[in-house]
């Protein structure tokens, strides 16, 4: 009998080398605490790292367990856009990405919409420092929940929920989030609209109501004013009695933000801004702005306020504005302020007052919200060209 026993682990040892054992990205993941000597490389199969301390026996023994453990606890896999390195379009990249079970105040939700915005592009280029490398861009989504983790007693499963802000990682077909960073969702709102209206009409609102409180009487510059939070600001602002002005890059874009609001609307690539400004306000000019180009308008832009004006720059899609002397603010007793969204909504308290004001202007026709293109989620890297080459107007939404 002992002999029969040998002579059937050696045949079992042999067709574990003369039969290759097969691992899918659905079988086997290369995070594994279990196997920390098993590497992967580009492609779906596994590579067995060499080391001094295991023998080829050793390893053959190692992919057997391997194929036992992965087929007893299968990992749960989705689609999503991956950035290994910081670049342009073409770093993001569609890969199968593993997804857990929620823990303790946490969800899991199956995304439906994502939001395109210009704060991924920062990411994906290293203008804003991503925590973690490689990491999955993306802090605006709607969803459904799939799962809930202990303690969490607000949201169940089926519940429509969307998100905006931190954590990042919305590019993605599920994804796990804080139940206290999610908000519920009006029925009546659907959720491409909740995708594309989160976070920038959320950044609306604390622009307009909080950062600077707009009012009847005031008059207000908005750069890229037919851009997704350019056309909120415009119809927000104009239906709380303001003067807006607006500017833009073509004649298409300003006959939208006409229509979105802005009393005056300038096409910067014909006519200079400061000069146009200078001229509708009779040299008083503006109480605000709100700038989210950056380095191309920000010097004007502080040749366009009235004394005590605000200066809002809350993006800079062509570049860090170079630094401001002091001297240039004092001129006229200036206000500077770069606000960011996540400061403005720090508490739950906060969140859910912003996004209720949001939904209730959605609800009641003051805000209409433009999406004005959708692309698959595998497509985000045309996306993000178009987006960043200034060929979208309104939201854009990617679509898993």
């Amino acid at each position: 009998m002992g002999l029969v026993k040998l002579k059937l682990q050696c045949q079992t040892l042999q067709h574990l080398l003369l039969v290759p054992t097969r691992f899918t990205s659905h079988h086997f993941h290369p995070s594994s605490r279990l196997f920390p000597h098993i590497a992967t490389n580009n492609s779906s199969k596994p590579r067995i790292s060499s080391s001094p301390t295991l023998g080829f026996s050793q390893n053959l023994t190692v992919r057997a367990l391997a194929t036992q453990v992965s087929d007893s606890s299968p990992v749960n896999m989705v689609k999503a856009i991956r950035v290994h390195e910081l670049g342009g379009p073409e770093v993001l990249k569609w890969e199968d990405l593993e997804i857990g079970e929620p823990k303790e105040d946490e969800i899991r939700v199956r995304n439906k919409a994502i939001g395109l915005n210009f704060i991924d592009i920062y990411f994906r280029k290293g203008v804003y420092k991503a925590p973690l490398m490689p990491f999955t861009p993306g802090m605006e989504a709607c969803g459904v929940v799939t799962a809930v983790g202990p303690r969490v007693t607000d949201r169940q499963v089926g519940d429509v929920v969307a998100y905006a802000g931190t954590p990042m990682g919305s590019y993605a077909e599920e994804q796990i989030l804080p139940a206290e960073k999610v908000v519920p969702i009006p029925e009546s709102i659907d959720p491409v609209i909740a995708a594309s209206i989160m976070l920038k009409g959320m950044t609306a609102q604390f622009l307009l109501r909080r950062c600077f409180k707009v009012e009847r009487g005031h008059t207000i510059l908005v750069h890229a004013a037919a851009g997704g939070v350019g056309s909120l600001l415009c119809q927000w602002a104009n239906a709380l009695g303001a003067t807006v002005i607006g500017t833009v890059s073509t004649k298409e874009k300003a006959a939208q933000a006409k229509d979105d609001g802005a009393h005056h609307v300038i096409i910067y690539k014909e006519e200079d801004f400061v000069s146009r400004v200078n001229e509708i306000t009779s040299g008083n000019g503006v109480d605000v702005i709100y700038d989210s180009v950056g380095k191309d308008t920000f010097q004007g832009s502080l040749a366009c306020l009235k004394l005590r004006g605000y200066m809002v720059n809350f993006g800079q899609s062509s570049g860090t504005p170079d630094p401001v002397p002091l001297s240039s603010i004092a001129a006229k007793s200036l206000f500077l302020t770069r606000p960011s969204l996540m400061q403005y909504n720090v508490t739950r308290d906060e969140l859910l007052a912003a996004a209720g004001d949001v939904f209730a202007n959605v609800a009641s026709g003051v805000l209409r919200v433009r999406v004005n293109h959708k692309y698959p989620l595998s497509q985000a890297v045309q996306a993000h060209a178009d987006l960043e080459g200034r060929k979208t107007t309104g939201s854009v939404v990617l679509i898993p």
